[in-house]
């Protein structure tokens, strides 16, 4: 037992022993394995900063391999574009080669190129000199030429204008003037110029010339008018001793008629007595009327006529007459020289009937029908703006707004039965009055 106590006690001892020794190993295992961790620790900090070392490392060597090859590849590009820019250039300078060498030309050639050169310059100088020569030939030429037309021209252009100034009358100046600015065209047209001042000049002697031919013509138609109112006082002089006579005659039955009623009657007064005597009365002044009328020497009528027929509508003849019957002066103008008869608007009696005429003519100046002869009595309007001239100048008168035109209008509407009928009614009238010679 004891040995047993021993032995458990040995064992205690020896365990406690062990375990001081265990312990101490223990810890100093513990302290290296703690020296260890820390080491190892250090080691793997040291493994991650040198592996995180590492792959920055790497990173920027990637980077940089990656600058490295954009670099490289713009430089393969840049030599690939210096290459093919090089090419470019030696091809161009192959041709440009090609082409000088093409151009080049031997001596020889040059030679025989110098040759052809001074056997062609003598031949241009044998050519300018023809051409010199026939140059100075049609110079000539044309001179002569330019004389003949400025002489053609100026013949033609004398000969013109003579003839020109030979058919000028009162009423063709324009159509006068027009030919001959057309003559002036047709000269310059062949190179014979005629100069501005010469142009105005040639005008200027037609306006002149057509001055002495109107006056002339004026003076023609004056005395032309002379003669024709001589003619009319003498119509109305016997238009007034007929009416004298007339009256005279009736003056002469009145007066015997009265004194066979006084001598029937004894003296006595009568109804028949008083009728003839202011019949009488009224012959004698009727008479005087007429002598005192015969006497003035500007009374007359004023006359405003149309004849639509032959003028159409709007145009009107404003003429005067001093004859005692008016109305044969219209019958004259509606003779065979018109289709048809004229319409008469006013008839105005006047004491000065030329002013009042020339009042009218003077007015209405602008609304001429002839704008050629201003002595042709027919105007352009209506008749409100006659009728306004005469009551402006003479007072208010009568006046028909409306032409008949009677035979104008049944020329209209007249169907061809009537038309026949009517001709054949004055183809008998006309045999008849052909046959009535032979009958007397």
């Amino acid at each position: 037992m004891d040995y047993i106590l021993v032995a458990l006690l040995g064992m205690g001892g020896g365990a406690f022993c062990v375990f001081v020794l265990t312990e101490a190993r223990r810890k100093t295992v513990q302290e290296q394995k703690h020296q260890l961790g820390a080491r190892a620790k250090q080691i793997e900090d040291s493994f991650l900063a040198v592996k995180a070392s590492e792959e920055r490392h790497e990173q920027e060597q990637k980077s940089q391999q990656q600058v490295l090859e954009h670099q490289i590849h713009e430089s393969l590009q840049a030599v690939k574009a210096r290459e093919e820019r090089c090419d470019h250039e030696l091809r161009r300078l192959k041709a440009e080669q090609a082409e000088f060498g093409a151009q080049a030309i031997s001596y020889k050639e040059l030679e025989d190129e110098n040759t052809t050169l001074k056997r062609d310059l003598r031949n241009v100088h044998v050519h300018v000199r023809k051409a010199q020569l026939d140059g100075e030939l049609q110079r000539e030429s044309q001179e002569m030429l330019h004389g003949r037309i400025n002489d053609l021209g100026s013949r033609y252009l004398k000969e013109n204008v003579k003839w020109i100034g030979t058919a000028l009358n009162p009423n063709n100046f324009v159509a006068c003037k027009q030919r001959l600015q057309d003559v002036i065209e047709r000269c310059r047209g062949m190179s014979f110029e005629v100069p501005a001042a010469e142009e105005d000049s040639l005008q200027n002697a037609l306006k002149a010339e057509y001055q002495i031919i109107v006056r002339a013509a004026f003076e023609r138609e004056e005395q032309a008018r002379i003669k024709a109112q001589i003619r009319e006082e003498q119509l109305r002089e016997r238009e007034i001793e007929r009416e004298l006579k007339q009256l005279e005659r009736e003056r002469e039955a009145i007066k015997v008629a009265l004194d066979k009623a006084l001598l029937d009657a004894q003296n006595q007064h009568s109804e028949e007595v008083e009728g003839l005597r202011t019949r009488l009365a009224e012959a004698e002044e009727k008479s005087r009327r007429a002598i005192s009328q015969a006497q003035l020497t500007k009374s007359g009528h004023v006359y405003v006529i149309s004849n639509i027929g032959s003028f159409g509508e709007g145009v009107f003849k404003v003429g005067m007459t001093r004859r005692l019957e008016p109305g044969h002066r219209i019958l004259e103008l509606s003779s065979a020289s018109v289709p048809f008869p004229f319409d008469v608007h006013m008839m105005i009696s006047s004491d000065d009937a030329p002013s009042l005429e020339n009042a009218l003519h003077r007015k209405l100046f602008r609304l001429r029908l002839n704008k050629t002869n201003p002595r042709k009595e027919f105007f352009r309007t209506d008749i409100a703006a006659i009728y306004q001239v005469v009551k402006d100048h003479h007072g208010e008168v009568q006046y028909h707004a409306d032409a008949e035109a009677l035979q104008y209008r049944e020329s209209l509407t007249m169907t061809d039965d009537d038309q026949e009928f009517v001709e054949s009614v004055y183809e008998q009238l006309a045999e008849e009055e052909e046959a009535l010679p032979d009958e007397t």
